[in-house]
């Protein structure tokens, strides 16, 4: 189901890209361009870390989630923008499978 929900998403946000943006969020985000996205995946960046900060409890887990949300939908946002396919992303946390953090550090720093 997760992949059919990122099949979806993607396909939805490359549709945006033709829409009119007085009507879709994420047209006007597509048409005010690369500064305005960056600047909304920074602000659901925090907003995803004081949430995190504010969970004391189980039930304090949704305010996480929700921002969690947001912050993925950007960032996919964000590499449809950029021409870059989730796929592309997947792929390369499939390739680091099995490394240590630290192997996988070394190998981009060679």
């Amino acid at each position: 189901m997760s992949q059919e929900i990122l099949a979806r998403l993607t396909e939805v946000l490359e549709e945006r890209k033709q829409a009119d943006p007085e009507h879709s969020y994420v047209a006007s985000l597509y048409k005010k361009g690369l500064d305005t996205i960056l600047k909304k995946v920074g602000e659901e960046c925090t907003e995803t870390v004081i949430a995190a900060k504010n969970v004391a409890t189980q039930t304090d887990k949704d305010e996480l989630i929700y921002e969690m949300a947001d912050l993925w939908f950007h960032s996919i946002v964000l590499l449809s923008q950029q021409g870059v396919h989730p796929d592309e992303i997947l792929n390369e946390l499939d390739r680091r499978f099995g490394l240590s953090g630290i192997e996988e550090k070394a190998q981009r720093n060679k």
